[in-house]
């Protein structure tokens, strides 16, 4: 936050200096007043947001938390709030009205123009998560009749509504997709060269209903600006941008994230989830976790013969354990990652076994033989002790790298979220499994 702006508005606004508040606000970052205005108090921050020109609004609105939107929407007038609705891009709009309480959010959906209203509920009826939910109809939209100038004179009267105009698509009567031209061979064209002569009629698009992911794996891919978006029949109704994809990014790693750590996602920032909240994201998972986990006690208490015979046994199980978990979750971290970049897919299961069953044997051999040496150094004279460890936490690492890369494209196959057999579950899993082998290679090589 910039906290000159911040002092500097807190001063004028308590002398009541209206005019040059205006004037100072008028050349700020949109992002950085957001900022500013949500470390404000609601009501100096209510009279800051009527201070700015109604353009620059509409673009602050749009950076702020929906605690701040619903606070500046609650003090709004009904004019303020038409003009709001109005210069946000629909996008923006749709995400605003989500966000909010219902009744908030019809109070400011009454004050848009009928023709805005019918658009903005078009989007509203797209499923959470899918394609449409976050493309944005304004575009510039050409015909293949149009030349390079009269394409230059239509971006410069509607490109000022449009999130972006570095990408023009060509459609037909119908609004069929016809083709791509950039704004950059339109500009570098002579000024009567048909659009069509131009264009790039193999277009790459998504569907309204596709998954929003698929959109950020096609700008990825591609490293495309924009993204055109057809319904069923074809027309193009709106383009997914770079800035919508990048908010799809972020909202899908911190889920991967909080999924990966045992936690149910939440949608609001930490700071601002009350306790209960939070624990309530958490205890569901660690109550699973410990139920599971009681398995691993389980074991333990079918060898307790063991035990006695051979106390030493039990010094080595958190040195098993710990390595055959930090084993699994390399593996597991791996896979997930490439599954969320589209790097693996089911078709690739065969490989990423054969693969991770390598790399377990190589990773196995050189932590079995720097652990057998540091064993048969410790305790001379305990050589089967001492190999029977060894060959378990060979074993261990083989079993953890393999399903550590296994599981997760097992969620994926079963339409689970491969974020959920990350370091957690897999963890508890691969405990389970060493402490089996562990007692099993022991009941063959010892005389318990």
């Amino acid at each position: 936050m910039n906290k000159v702006v911040w002092n500097q508005c807190r001063a004028l606004l308590e002398e009541k200096r209206f005019r040059d508040l205006r004037e100072l606000l008028a050349g700020e970052n949109e992002v950085e007043l957001a900022e500013v205005l949500e470390a404000l108090a609601p009501e100096q921050a209510i009279l800051t947001f009527r201070s700015l020109p109604k353009e620059q609004a509409a673009e602050v609105f749009s950076q702020l938390p929906p605690e701040s939107r619903e606070v500046i929407v609650s003090s709004a007038t009904d004019q303020e709030l038409g003009e709001i609705v109005e210069e946000l891009f629909v996008d923006d709009a749709v995400d605003t009205l989500e966000e909010l309480p219902a009744n908030v959010a019809n109070r400011m959906l009454r004050q848009a123009r009928p023709e805005t209203r019918r658009l903005i509920n078009q989007f509203l009826q797209y499923p959470d998560g899918s394609v449409g939910s976050i493309m944005t109809a304004e575009l510039i939209d050409l015909k293949k009749t149009d030349t390079a100038g009269a394409a230059i004179a239509r971006i410069r009267r509607v490109g000022g509504d449009c999130e972006s105009i570095y990408t023009c698509y060509v459609t037909d009567s119908q609004r069929m997709l016809e083709g791509v031209v950039s704004l950059r061979q339109l500009l570098l064209a002579a000024d009567d060269t048909p659009v069509e002569a131009l264009m790039d009629p193999s277009v790459i698009t998504a569907r309204t209903t596709d998954d929003q992911e698929r959109a950020v794996e096609t700008l990825m891919r591609y490293d495309f600006l924009s993204l055109p978006v057809v319904d069923k029949e074809g027309r193009l109704v709106g383009v997914v941008t770079v800035d919508d994809v990048m908010d799809v990014m972020e909202e899908e790693a911190t889920e991967d994230f909080e999924k990966m750590a045992a936690m149910a996602p939440s949608e609001k920032p930490y700071l601002k989830t009350g306790v209960f909240a939070l624990a309530k994201h958490r205890v569901a998972w660690l109550l699973v976790l410990m139920v599971s986990g009681m398995l691993t006690g389980g074991i333990l208490g079918r060898y307790e013969a063991a035990f006695a015979a051979i106390p030493l046994l039990v010094t080595f199980i958190p040195m098993l354990t710990d390595t055959g978990g930090n084993a699994g979750s390399q593996s597991s971290t791996l896979v997930i990652r490439g599954m969320a970049v589209g790097e693996i897919s089911l078709a690739d299961f065969p490989r990423v076994v054969w693969k991770e069953l390598r790399v377990s044997v190589v990773v196995g051999a050189v932590l079995a033989a720097v652990n057998l040496v540091r064993l048969l150094i410790q305790y001379p004279g305990s050589q089967m002790i001492c190999l029977t460890v060894t060959i378990a936490l060979f074993a261990t690492v083989v079993i953890a790298k393999t399903v550590g890369g296994v599981l997760p494209m097992a969620a994926k196959l079963i339409h689970a979220d491969p974020a959920i057999m990350a370091a957690p579950l897999i963890t508890t899993i691969v405990d389970a499994l060493s402490l089996i082998l562990y007692f099993g290679i022991a009941q063959r090589l010892l005389p318990l």
